[in-house]
């Protein structure tokens, strides 16, 4: 049994291992690539620095606490985005046909697809994002009990389990949009960019979904606010920000649901 378990894992490691061989087989592209992540992290931090170094406070928050958030929900993201970020390339697996392929080996389709890629350029948007979040948690004056570091750690794996399971539900809605990307990203990527914010700024209709239907919320403004001692706005306390687990489960279940139907709403590339 147990000389059983690697081989279910060797054809992953092998797709896996010919990916990133492949990219650093040219090295000049490869830093070219690295080089671009790297300015999409700075320039996301860079626009949200702008806002606050000229807004004293923004929703409750300074620039430190910004920092803070800024860090938590970006380098959540970043994480997703490396581990199942390449599911937005469904689309053109549909279209040329490349799925059927999938279907062909004897492992779970939705596991292929997680594991069929890796960009190891988006190392750099997360060194960019674990930089600014040691610096946040640096410059506010945090008092670090048991309770607070276990709420830290819950929240970061949930904010990853969060932006994972929207590439996933955005790949199952794929299956029927096929060209709709523009409408899936804005909920995926979308959906970052809200989470980088105050959420307490946003109109309710606004704190409705990113608070609880695309519950963003959860992966950096609640669990900031709850390590800062603030107390939220009246429909976002800080004490929700345990509840991030419980997100991220409501979240992966609409995740696998939408794979599901789309898996079986999916007739073949017609090829």
């Amino acid at each position: 049994m147990d000389e059983a378990r690697p081989s279910r894992l060797r054809p992953y490691r092998a797709v896996l291992g010919s990916r990133l061989r492949a990219q650093r087989a040219y090295p000049l592209s490869f830093a070219a690539d690295v080089l671009s992540a790297f300015l999409i992290g700075l320039v996301e931090f860079a626009e949200m620095w702008v806002i606050f170094h000229n807004v004293p406070r923004l929703g409750g928050l300074d620039l430190e606490a910004m920092l803070l958030l800024f860090g938590m929900s970006n380098t959540c993201f970043a994480i997703a985005d490396m581990a199942v970020g390449h599911a937005d390339t469904l689309p053109t697996y549909i279209r040329m046909g490349k799925l059927d392929a999938f279907y062909l080996r004897p492992q779970p389709l939705l596991l292929q697809l997680m594991t069929s890629d890796i960009q190891l350029r988006r190392v750099a948007r997360i060194a960019v994002a674990v930089t600014v979040l040691c610096f946040g948690v640096a410059r506010n004056d945090i008092q670090w009990t048991p309770v607070h570091l276990i709420l830290f750690t819950v929240t970061m794996l949930s904010g990853i389990a969060i932006f994972a399971g929207l590439f996933i539900c955005a790949a199952g809605a794929q299956f029927f949009l096929i060209d709709g990307a523009e409408l899936t990203n804005s909920f995926t990527y979308g959906g970052s960019y809200a989470s980088m914010q105050p959420t307490s700024v946003f109109p309710t209709p606004m704190k409705l979904v990113f608070g609880f239907l695309v519950p963003v919320a959860f992966t950096s403004y609640l669990p900031a606010i709850a390590l800062l001692g603030l107390p939220g706005p009246a429909l976002l306390p800080n004490w929700l920000a345990w509840a991030a687990p419980v997100a991220a489960a409501w979240v992966w279940a609409a995740a696998l649901f939408l794979w599901r139907l789309g898996t079986r709403h999916y007739q073949g590339g017609g090829g």
